[in-house]
């Protein structure tokens, strides 16, 4: 069975760009918009490992990681801003996030760090 990434990203560019590279590396991937999404693909289809924006209208990266944690304490989670803010990081990282991407980011980091988290979650 393909190892499934939720990417969670207001933006759809950025959506779009991470769901190709994803699916090239073999991966099932699933996209969510906002945090409702998000969290009704999390309950179908559990993710072995999510790609959250933290800046999303609605409802922040913060609830929806304290959402997903809620309902799964394993989900593993790389958060992703366009912003510095070191509170907000230090707060996911605090809430069990793997770690963080500033954007832009570099496509190649995200693709290996992926594969790490991905990887390890398998070992287990």
């Amino acid at each position: 069975m393909s190892q499934r990434v939720l990417i969670v990203d207001d933006q759809f560019g950025i959506r779009i760009l991470l769901n190709e590279v994803l699916q090239k590396e073999g991966y099932d991937t699933f996209q969510a918009a906002n945090g409702i999404q998000a969290l009704e693909i999390a309950e179908s289809h559990t993710p072995d490992l999510v790609l959250l924006d933290m800046k999303i209208p609605g409802m922040d990266g913060i609830e929806i990681l304290k959402r997903l944690k809620q309902k799964d304490p394993e989900i593993r989670v790389i958060i992703m801003t366009a912003y510095g803010e070191l509170d907000m990081i230090q707060e996911a990282k605090d809430l069990g996030a793997l770690t963080h991407f500033a954007k832009p980011f570099d496509i190649d980091d995200i693709r290996r760090a992926v594969k790490q988290y991905i990887s390890k979650s398998e070992a287990k």
